[in-house]
């Protein structure tokens, strides 16, 4: 391998999202499985990282594991949220944030990682019970992206959540495994 695909392979180590919108009701089912299980994922990966461990990176110039948690917690709020605006708004077009920016703010570099922790429980608590009684139609409703102008269905961004999700996850567990930390 070289480095831009090791480079890439850290950056990506779940591979970069794909999506058919042919996607059955067992796809639905998992992918929500994902998405319930992430925070006690989370929890048990970092459980006994030292601060030193949580201010590593998991790929040069990339996220600290305290950034990455803390940004888990960030996406899934606004897309809870988002979640909820397409419930009751016809096709609202949605508020966009810059996800890096929210990353370098004091409490996405220096909080306590178990603020986010259980914060990401009750969020998905929340969140799980609204996407396991979404019923078909509901998965077809859509937002509107702001800089792209694109209608996103819920189905879509229950896949997209899915995948980062264990995206992340990942970012945490390969660089623990590479780090032989526990």
């Amino acid at each position: 391998m070289n480095s831009i695909t090791d480079l890439e392979t850290l950056r990506y180590p779940v591979g970069k999202f794909q999506y058919s919108d042919k996607a059955t009701a067992e796809d639905i089912v998992n992918w929500i499985s994902n998405i319930e299980n992430l925070p006690q994922q989370i929890a048990t990966a970092i459980a006994d990282f030292s601060e030193e461990q949580l201010e590593t990176p998991y790929r040069p110039d990339g996220w600290t594991v305290r950034q990455v948690v803390h940004h888990l917690v960030d996406s899934h709020m606004n897309s809870y949220i988002r979640f909820k605006w397409t419930l009751t708004e016809d096709s609202p077009t949605i508020k966009a944030y810059d996800e890096a920016l929210w990353a370098e703010l004091n409490d996405g570099k220096n909080a306590p990682v178990e603020l986010s922790v259980q914060l990401l429980k009750a969020l998905h608590g929340r969140w799980v019970f609204m996407l396991k009684n979404l019923s078909e139609e509901d998965l077809e409703k859509y937002f509107i992206h702001p800089e792209t102008g694109r209608e996103l269905t819920l189905k879509l961004m229950v896949a997209l959540y899915s995948w980062h999700s264990q995206h992340h996850l990942k970012h945490i567990t390969a660089l623990k495994e590479r780090m032989g930390w526990g």
